[in-house]
């Protein structure tokens, strides 16, 4: 029995549990720099349960404020029953939202558990309801309760306010992306027509819900204006775009974003394959069907049944306990729906059906390039020489797929310090070995299988991206590459890569670049790593005297016992964010096509003030020493 006794086993508080294993309940944690790090969870679970009083019908206006690291957010829905309302936010598995009765119905909370782990994972928790009157305060701070509560009078409306602060020692130096929670704002008032959400002063409302999603994350021309098509319980718009490659989806359950899609989505899919395919009386390639295409989803699921907390898969097999299956629902109501909408818009069926026989025609001429390029393709199929994977994967439902992050580096010296200090586990290395070629350059997708384009089809094959992003194998795309020229423009044509080819894995969120440190200042008693001149200077006074300075070119100068602080716990991961009012293929052509006129006086006239910046900074380094 070795040392396995009475006093091994333990049992562990509520809040204790969320706090040692908080992966169970918000998945990763990170610092906020990517849109599925748990502090961005926090703020979904709260607003989830202003979002289920709405769709009983109260409260259409949800208030959210961020101020530096405190969130809050109030609602003018019911207010929890004064009496439960510290049972509901301080013991597990308590809530509303257990059986089938009137006081909700198809909502996003199921378990009980959110908001607990929203108070146990914060050094500062507040929660005040009102209701008929009356109000109650209370206070924790990382799930103990800090101050004494009792009803009181109150004028003001019913609702619920929390504020919360997450714990630094669990969210290492987090910060929130207003990017994200503004993503997050419109989707919640795109699934909830009527609703208005304020955040930091900026009002989220949306008149066409599913449509304005589509018009407003559209990149490119659209075809056609988006079928839209609603019945009970289901609602979704369709629109297929100039974009070449790809497709997109916004899936949607109860007002929870799927991100990870689930049996909704893949039904989804197919749907619209056997819905063409018997429209035209044609057996089209799905994949030619769908190139292009995005489209949002939305499905209301009684008790839904998702994969993780964090409910971003659905795993339910049914609409509701022992009724119809979602696959064989969303089949007929497609099927139904949009087949009717063909017939009596022939101009749209008609535009849809040149689209996919374009497609069809493209990826014909892409498999016989692939066909002649057999030598590439014995290399990719065969071993994968430029890849130094990891134990688990993002497309195959293991544990830490979504922990999972493959670096794209610069040359062997910089991929062999990853490779030694990387965790095995979940992070893989992907050598470049030199310059990828300009994407822009070719006519089509084929371009990745010419002959002198290897790495780009190994790089490919290494994420699993050929037939889609449902099978990427990694969760983070991290481009790796030095803090110079060189590293600049190769990071420039593997964004360029990405975005002309693979947009959807970067609007999915998956795509970062690495910050890795320019300095390191130190003397005998302690190490400061610096990631800007600022930093650099801050160092220098932190340290006094005149410490050791010294400035890291490329990645390959740092060694591998140095390179574990810097894509461990501590990473600084700077994540690629479309504004969605950006048109990619114009700034691609402006930045990346042919050398104009007017890019060469832009170049000028932003070389002239980093010029001038870095001279200023020399001059204040100066007089500083």
């Amino acid at each position: 029995m070795g040392d396995y006794k009475d006093n091994s086993i333990k049992t562990l508080e509520w809040d204790e549990h969320i706090r040692t294993r908080p992966g169970m309940y918000i998945g990763k944690l990170g610092d906020g720099s990517a849109h599925d790090d748990g502090i961005y969870v926090l703020l979904k679970e709260v607003i989830d349960n202003s979002i289920d009083e709405f769709m009983k019908g109260y409260g259409k206006t949800i208030e959210v404020t961020i101020k530096e690291q405190k969130v809050t957010i109030r609602d003018y829905g019911r207010g929890i029953p004064l009496n439960k309302m510290i049972d509901c936010v301080s013991k597990i598995n308590t809530g509303g939202k257990f059986d089938d009765g009137d006081a909700y119905d198809n909502s996003i909370g199921m378990n009980g558990v959110g908001v607990k782990a929203v108070n146990a994972l914060s050094t500062y928790f507040l929660i005040e309801c009102v209701v008929g009157g009356k109000q109650k305060t209370a206070e924790f701070s990382r799930g103990k309760q800090t101050n004494a509560t009792n009803i009181q009078k109150s004028l003001n409306p019913d609702g619920t306010l929390v504020s919360f602060i997450p714990d630094n020692s669990i969210f290492e130096n987090f910060h929130w992306y207003t990017e994200y929670i503004e993503k997050m704002m419109w989707n919640y008032v795109y699934l909830n027509r009527g609703l208005t959400i304020v955040f930091n002063g900026q009002k989220f409302v949306s008149k066409n819900g599913l449509l304005d999603l589509l018009q407003n994350n559209i990149n490119g021309e659209a075809l056609y204006s988006p079928i839209h098509l609603q019945e009970d319980d289901f609602e979704c718009a369709i629109v297929h775009t100039t974009r070449r490659y790809g497709e997109e989806y916004y899936s949607f359950v109860n007002s929870q974003h799927t991100t990870q899609g689930g049996v909704h989505q893949q039904a989804f899919r197919e749907a619209i394959v056997k819905t063409v395919r018997d429209f035209y009386k044609k057996d089209f390639d799905p994949n030619d069907v769908r190139n292009s295409i995005v489209a949002a989803i939305s499905i209301k699921v009684k008790s839904p049944i998702f994969e993780s907390q964090t409910k971003t898969k659905l795993g339910s097999q049914y609409m509701a306990p022992q009724g119809v299956t979602i696959r064989h629902y969303i089949n007929e109501v497609v099927g139904r729906l949009l087949d009717k909408y063909l017939h009596i818009n022939n101009e749209v069926a008609d535009i849809l059906l040149k689209k996919i026989l374009e497609s069809e025609k493209e990826r014909k001429e892409i498999a016989n390039v692939r066909k002649v390029s057999k030598e590439v393709q014995k290399k990719i199929s065969l071993h994968n020489s430029k890849l130094r994977d990891c134990r688990y994967h993002f497309n195959t439902n293991d544990k830490r797929g979504i922990e999972t992050t493959i670096f794209i580096t610069e040359g062997d010296s910089a991929s062999g310090s990853i490779t030694m200090s990387r965790d095995p586990e979940t992070q893989a290395v992907f050598s470049l070995k030199g310059k990828p070629k300009n994407a822009l350059k070719g006519k089509s997708k084929s371009f990745i299988y010419e002959k002198d384009n290897e790495e780009l089809s190994l790089l490919q094959a290494a994420l699993n991206l050929e037939d889609g992003i449902d099978g990427l194998r990694y969760n983070n795309i991290v481009i790796a590459t030095d803090a110079d020229v060189d590293g600049m423009h190769i990071r420039l044509l593997l964004l360029t890569f990405f975005l002309l080819f693979f947009p959807d894995v970067v609007k999915a969120g998956h795509v970062y670049i690495l910050q890795t440190p320019l300095f390191r200042v130190r003397n005998k008693q302690k190490t400061i790593y610096c990631y800007s001149e600022e930093e650099r200077q801050d160092a220098i006074r932190t340290l006094g005297g005149k410490p050791e300075i010294t400035r890291f070119k490329g990645l390959g100068e740092i060694s591998p016992d140095e390179f574990k602080n810097f894509i461990g716990k501590n990473i600084r991961l700077e994540p690629v964010v479309l504004d969605r009012n950006t048109p990619i293929h114009p700034v691609l052509e402006y930045y990346m096509g042919d050398n104009t006129p007017e890019r060469q006086q832009f170049i000028i006239e932003n070389l002239r003030e980093e010029v001038d910046e870095v001279a200023a900074e020399v001059e204040a380094e100066v007089s500083i020493e």
